[in-house]
């Protein structure tokens, strides 16, 4: 269905994982728009990404967290408040750090990670997390937790766990991919979006 001129355009800040800005996130973005969304996505290294995720932590160290941080806030600052916050691993956590930042975002959409502090969720926050299951990064009883505490809070919480890829299954340049898992991660994140 084509998007008629008078509703309105979803804007939504797309941060890449650990890897870096990747072509996998450059597809996400492209599939989003292809939706009807307007994406940002920012380069939160500066420098070219990586191809293992040893080489990307080594990234992450070089650049420093707190750049990171301050290199997605400097990307969302022209976005309009109600803007998505959406991330992938490493940037699923840096969309809910912004939270705090962008109480009026419209939802927070969360890939490979959690994010979000529950005190940063205001009552009725629009919030899908997609996960392998299990997930080296994410542990059952962290997740619990998380799930509760943005629960209590208020969120609107959708949790999908995907059996058997690995942690990053949407990324088709990577050994986790698992492309019946993306297909369906897309599809409920495509249909979340469309509210």
């Amino acid at each position: 269905m084509a998007r008629q001129h008078d509703e309105p355009v979803t804007h939504i800040l797309l941060l890449h994982s650990v890897f870096g800005l990747r072509p996998a996130v450059l597809a996400a973005a492209a599939r989003l728009r292809a939706a009807g969304h307007e994406v940002t996505t920012p380069d939160l290294y500066g420098l070219p990404a990586a191809d293992t995720v040893q080489d990307g932590f080594a990234l992450l160290d070089k650049v420093g967290r707190d750049s990171v941080l301050e290199r997605a806030r400097a990307a969302a600052s022209d976005l309009p408040a109600e803007a998505v916050l959406a991330g992938f691993s490493m940037g699923a956590g840096v969309a809910g750090a912004l939270l705090a930042e962008r109480p009026r975002a419209a939802a927070l959409l969360l890939l490979h990670g959690t994010g979000g502090a529950p005190e940063s969720v205001r009552p009725g926050l629009p919030v899908q997390l997609h996960l392998a299951d299990p997930d080296e990064y994410e542990p059952p009883d962290e997740l619990d937790e998380w799930r509760r505490a943005m629960t209590d809070a208020g969120a609107e919480l959708s949790v999908y766990r995907y059996p058997g890829p690995g942690h990053l299954y949407t990324d088709p340049d990577v050994p986790d991919h698992d492309a019946l898992a993306a297909a369906l991660t897309w599809d409920r994140a495509l249909a979340f979006l469309a509210g």
